[in-house]
């Protein structure tokens, strides 16, 4: 049910079904007309046959009767011969097509006495060919009063249109459809396929080189709307970037400068709180400053080794004296940028020390539709996150007030950054809580090959 899903199979699906069906009808159609010709013709015949035996018999019935034996062995093949009037016969009728013809054209002339089908009845094979299991038999009382017996077979049925052959055309004909469905389906999805690539990739770069106009020219139109859309998209991102970075560069110097001033406030008790309040201004501006990098980056996509990168990143916290420790290993290759990732993992891996205490990293693997998927889980021992608030922490500026405190240094945009990471590496984040206790944070990457 999935696969139907897709639209290329639709289009071969409709197509062929289509195809099948128009074919299905033309044959019907066909075929009709084929047993109404062959139907007409019959009746043509039936009646020229009749009209010939018709004229036949008269000429039999107008001879001497010591004549009519030589005329009949010279016709013989007509089934006739002169046999005498039976005198107790069964109620019966014509039944056959031509019978009924003939009864009715000889009926004012002659009367006639139909015979049951039946073998013994047959004066001769139909067509000296073969035993014959039952036939019409009529007998026509001449104007001297003997009777002429004449033996009338049923017609041949037409042979049928579906000769051994046919099946072969047949499959031959439905594997020629299939294919020129399947070429047009491929045709029709082969644009929005690239399309949706370069929207994948467009994730990852913004800066990527815009598509080439080729193809239909709705194929072109909305190309062209997709590079005119990138070409918005970037030159959004990149002024809110500027302004961003400006704003933070600007508010380094001024900040700086106040830094400066309150080393000469001798009230030791408000210069500690004063420094405090500008520390966390200060780092404000620069998570400020990271969140509008990890929103545009021109760093280049790499091969980089996972294993080396976390065993580097929890290296550095227990130099740091933190318990990060990297329980398994993936020995996967991924496409990433180096230090955009580093920056992603650094930010879970503090919150989980900064309000688990601790951190455990576990690597992962699945395969989801075909596509397999490294899942990096960061779990520490707090508290966890209430479940109707997982999805909240990765707004900006979102805390939650029970665990996620201003004492703790926190300012909302650790995770947020590290989402908008993941996703211009086309991953995702997701939290829950361990049954144990505690928080997982899990970020999964698309393993190409």
């Amino acid at each position: 049910m999935k696969r139907f899903d897709t639209i290329s199979v639709r289009i071969f699906s409709v197509l062929l079904l289509g195809i099948l069906c128009s074919a299905a009808l033309t044959w019907w159609l066909a075929f009709g007309e084929r047993q109404n010709s062959i139907s007409n013709e019959r009746s043509s015949y039936r009646a020229d046959r009749a009209k010939h035996a018709e004229q036949l018999i008269h000429a039999i019935d107008d001879l001497p009767a010591a004549n009519r034996e030589g005329l009949l062995k010279a016709i013989h093949r007509f089934g006739l011969r002169v046999v005498p009037v039976p005198t107790n016969v069964p109620a019966y009728q014509a039944s056959t097509p031509y019978g009924i013809a003939l009864s009715e054209r000889l009926s004012k002339s002659f009367k006639i006495i139909p015979l049951p089908p039946a073998p013994e009845n047959c004066l001769i094979r139909p067509d000296d060919r073969g035993p014959v299991d039952s036939c019409e038999a009529l007998i026509f009382v001449l104007s001297d009063g003997s009777g002429l017996h004449q033996t009338i077979f049923p017609a041949k049925p037409p042979s049928t249109p579906i000769q051994a052959e046919t099946y072969y055309y047949l499959a031959l004909f439905l594997a020629c459809i299939a294919a020129l469905a399947l070429l047009v389906s491929r045709m029709t999805i082969r644009p929005l396929q690239q399309l949706a690539q370069a929207a994948t990739d467009l994730g990852q770069d913004i800066n990527r080189p815009a598509l080439i106009e080729t193809g239909a020219r709705e194929i072109r139109q909305a190309i062209s709307a997709f590079n005119f859309m990138q070409l918005r998209i970037r030159d959004h991102i990149q002024q809110r970037t500027q302004m961003l970075a400006a704003i933070t560069h600007d508010l380094q110097t001024p900040l700086t400068r106040l830094r400066l001033r309150l080393e000469k406030v001798n009230d030791h008790e408000l210069h500690d709180k004063l420094v405090g309040d500008l520390s966390n201004m200060q780092m404000m501006v620069k998570e400020g400053l990271d969140l509008a990098r990890s929103m545009d980056s021109n760093e280049s996509l790499q091969a980089l080794d996972i294993d080396s990168l976390l065993d580097s990143i929890c290296t550095d916290a227990n130099d740091a004296g933190h318990e990060v420790n990297l329980i398994d290993k993936s020995k996967v290759t991924v496409m990433a940028r180096p230090q955009a990732l580093r920056r992603c993992l650094n930010n879970l891996i503090d919150n989980a020390i900064k309000y688990g205490h601790r951190a455990q990293i576990h690597l992962l693997q699945s395969t989801e539709a075909r596509q397999k998927w490294l899942h990096i889980c960061v779990r520490d021992s707090g508290n966890g996150i209430p479940p109707d608030q997982q999805n909240r922490v990765f707004e900006p500026f979102y805390r939650i007030e029970t665990s996620r405190s201003r004492e703790t240094g926190g300012t909302g945009l650790g995770l947020t950054i590290a989402m908008n990471i993941a996703r211009q590496h086309n991953g995702k984040i997701s939290l829950s809580n361990l049954p144990e206790g505690g928080l997982e944070v899990r970020l999964s990457l698309p393993i190409k090959a």
